[in-house]
């Protein structure tokens, strides 16, 4: 079987590199941009640092933020319907996974209109066109939506999230500017960072995984360990690490799958409106756990990666236990909760019904059954 990579046409890393947005924008002969981003972003004038930039050179565009944390089916509808208004020809998304993924969801469907239901999109999708020309500027380090295949749109009626998987969707270009993510807040930083170690681990210890993801995750495990604290404490070498770190992770788990720490964190986030990053930071540890005795040696470079010392003296069992407690202390340390109080017995046939059926499930390493997801969702009761 073939092992298929697929990134970004181009990407611009590091202080600044918002100006190359112009420069796409100019040279792929784009007219007008279709501008999504949330309100909060707006409010305090993160959206207006592209947007500024856009008007000094006399390009047109019309801003979208009818964006949820959690983006659902409404809000897209909504945005093809202004897209399809604007006289707009590319979208320049503004934001976290929210704004990127209502993005994508609205791209994909200008351009493949069968799919206007937003609900027949779950899964592998067969679209037949690429979307709507995507430059996406990320304002989160943590879900690498920019450069991923990925998006997850929330069902409120039927209280589900589902995960689109669409290689049509990725954008043509990323802009990775760590100046944009430092007015994060700490919370926000901390859960969104600790997103994007759940996809390195996640993607390291998948059953697609392979030498070139393997690559991408350990190194971005390196990364954001080292990075993760400075970022929350706002320090600059913190920030453009992290802006690094969940980047190269995206580079590999759009490729490979993720597991089911990220299937039990979309359905936390469906039913109890909990902040993905939090959900995630949650169960990672706990799903290290259950998946350790599938994972033969890599529990190992994922301690080695995140700075924990002599593993090599270690046996399996230490170096094992080693690596949990290492994601568990830094998840700790940025403020994360380890209970979840809004979780209720009676919801747990529920949620783990649903884990079972989203999309990430299939790539955990260890195979899990509703009752075995039910035991694991307890433990943040």
């Amino acid at each position: 079987m073939a092992n298929r990579i697929m990134l970004n046409q181009a990407s611009y890393h590091g202080s600044g590199a918002i100006a190359e947005i112009v420069t796409e924008a100019k040279s792929h002969g784009f007219f007008k941009a279709f501008v999504c981003s949330d309100p909060d972003l707006i409010k305090f004038q993160v959206t207006s640092k592209v947007t500024d930039l856009l008007e000094k050179e006399d390009l047109a565009y019309e801003i979208y933020s009818d964006i949820k944390a959690n983006p659902t089916i409404q809000n897209v509808q909504s945005g093809v319907a202004a897209f399809k208004a604007s006289g707009a020809d590319y979208i320049i998304a503004i934001g976290g996974g929210s704004s990127m993924d209502t993005a994508k969801a609205i791209g994909i469907i200008i351009a493949n209109p069968e799919f206007e239901d937003v609900r027949s999109l779950e899964g592998t999708t067969p679209t037949k066109k690429p979307c709507v020309p995507i430059i996406a500027v990320p304002t989160t380090a943590g879900t690498a939506a920019e450069v991923t295949i990925n998006y997850v749109i929330t069902d409120v009626e039927r209280k589900r999230k589902f995960v689109c998987v669409d290689p049509h969707d990725m954008p043509i270009v990323a802009i990775v500017d760590p100046d944009m993510m430092a007015s994060m807040p700490k919370g926000l930083t901390a859960s969104t960072g600790m997103d994007a170690l759940t996809h390195a681990i996640e993607g390291y210890t998948t059953k697609g995984a392979w030498e070139m993801t393997d690559m991408f995750h350990l190194k971005a495990i390196e990364i954001i360990s080292r990075s993760l604290r400075g970022a929350v404490a706002n320090t600059r070498e913190g920030r453009e690490g992290m802006a690094l770190g969940q980047y190269i992770a995206g580079m590999g788990f759009s490729n490979v799958g993720l597991g089911i720490a990220h299937s039990m964190a979309h359905t936390l986030g469906a039913v109890y409106d909990t902040p993905h990053g939090v959900a995630c930071a949650m169960m990672l540890p706990i799903v290290m756990e259950y998946n350790a005795d599938c994972t033969g040696e890599k529990y190992r470079e994922i301690a080695r990666a995140m700075g924990v010392k002599g593993v090599d003296d270690m046996d399996q069992e230490t170096y094992r236990k080693a690596a949990v407690d290492a994601v568990r202390k830094l998840s700790e340390d940025v403020g994360i909760p380890s209970r979840l109080e809004a979780l209720k017995e009676e919801d747990l046939q529920f949620l783990a019904e649903s884990a079972y059926a989203d999309a990430c499930a299939p790539g955990n390493p260890k195979d899990a059954s509703v009752d075995d997801l039910k035991t694991l969702f307890r433990k943040l009761m």
